[in-house]
């Protein structure tokens, strides 16, 4: 992050002359006049010798400059960018009221002012994808909230990607980040592994949609992808993440329980890693995601599990039994996480519980390479846009489980 910059002003006289204000709002007043009155060339000149004074002038002279140009249509961009690197109290009557600052302008100020300047900028009106990006990439709390509260922000794919990767060391930009239209699935889903109880909530209520369309559209699909040997990996994956079905039939034939319902029952006992594995192979999961719900702190993929796949409510507890935690608090009274994790179970679909643990299984398993486990490891961010957005979302879900 770059630090806040020197001020260009000079330090100017104890008490400047009645003259100086004068010419200075003469200048001004030049500087402001229509296409009609003056040409480009003039009105650069005097820009000119208005900015040479303005950098020994007060700041009560400076500010009032600023007012005095920040209706202005087309301001000479010398003028512009020194004010808006002034003191707040001077850029703000642009970064305010002027409606013309070009992306340059702004972008020019957020990396060469102080936080408030950029908190100002955040708040504008309109702020588009660029500056908003810019924005986020400076990495301050502050200035991000502010972004996201700003409903006519926009944001690009990555800028929102930015803020999600934000939000697992910064928990109160989850809230407002849920709020935003620019927020995709892709997103939302990698970022339920940090959000709390009341964010993850929010996040299967919105994003745990139906694949019924998609079930329509491609149902005549499978037949011709089974005729031919579901030799496609690309359109094998993509009908896997569609289909009705969630459990892996084949598996059953390997594995050493006869159903997942009787390897639920035996890890009711204790959940040890060769009966996890079991149920995510059983499940239709890879392990690597299978690792992640039995080891997630909360326990809401625990019921996204068991209700995807067809388990009764049961299963929830048996599972809960085996991961060892507890089932009532100490007045003996029934478990809050274990309650809330029920009340999960009892709220979602199978269908849209399907989607999730999909997705998760998509994003989490299929998206890593070596290349990612790679930029995992070794934090190269630099890489992202290398990577799908499978890729990226495990990168995001992961990169603590890979000790960065």
């Amino acid at each position: 992050m770059m630090t806040d910059s020197i001020s260009p002003f000079a330090k100017p006289i104890a008490v400047p002359p009645k003259s100086r204000a004068a010419l200075l709002k003469r200048l001004a007043d030049v500087v402001c006049l229509p296409a009609s009155r003056i040409n480009a060339f003039e009105r650069a000149m005097c820009a000119d010798l208005l900015v040479e004074m303005l950098r020994e002038a007060v700041v009560e002279e400076r500010e009032k400059v600023a007012r005095r140009l920040a209706n202005l249509n087309d301001m000479p961009g010398s003028l512009v960018r020194l004010l808006l690197r002034d003191e707040v109290v001077v850029a703000r009557a642009l970064l305010e009221n002027s409606p013309n600052l070009s992306d340059a302008d702004l972008i020019d100020c957020l990396y060469h002012a102080t936080q408030e300047h950029r908190r100002l900028i955040a708040i504008r009106r309109g702020v588009g994808e660029v500056v908003a990006d810019a924005l986020v990439d400076m990495g301050e709390t502050p200035v991000v909230e502010a972004l996201l509260r700003n409903e006519l922000a926009r944001f690009s794919h990555q800028g929102v990607e930015n803020v999600v990767a934000m939000t697992r060391d910064n928990p109160s930009l989850i809230p407002l980040l849920l709020r935003r239209a620019e927020l995709r699935p892709s997103h939302a889903y990698v970022m339920f592994w940090w959000a709390d109880a009341e964010a993850r909530r929010t996040i299967l209520q919105r994003f745990a949609v139906s694949r019924e369309i998609l079930q329509e559209a491609v149902g005549d699909v499978f037949a011709v992808a089974s005729e031919e040997g579901w030799q496609d990996p690309l359109s094998r994956k993509a009908l896997q993440f569609i289909e009705r079905r969630q459990r892996n039939r084949a598996a059953i034939a390997k594995s050493p329980f006869d159903s997942l319902e009787d390897a639920v029952a035996a890890a009711q006992s204790g959940l040890t890693r060769e009966t996890a594995e079991e149920i995510s192979y059983l499940a239709g999961l890879k392990p690597m995601t299978g690792a992640k719900i039995f080891t997630d702190a909360g326990g809401e993929p625990i019921a996204i599990l068991c209700k995807a796949t067809g388990l009764p409510r049961a299963a929830v507890r048996a599972l809960w039994r085996g991961l060892r935690r507890p089932e009532t608090d100490a007045e003996g009274a029934p478990s809050p996480g274990l309650e809330r994790v029920l009340g999960v179970f009892d709220a979602i679909a199978v269908d849209r519980a399907q989607t999730v643990l999909r997705y998760w299984n998509w994003s989490l398993s299929s998206a890593l390479t070596p290349a990612l486990l790679k930029a995992i490891r070794d934090g190269d961010t630099d890489a992202i846009d290398e990577y799908s957005v499978p890729q990226r979302a495990a990168m995001l879900a992961l990169s603590r489980d890979f000790g960065r």
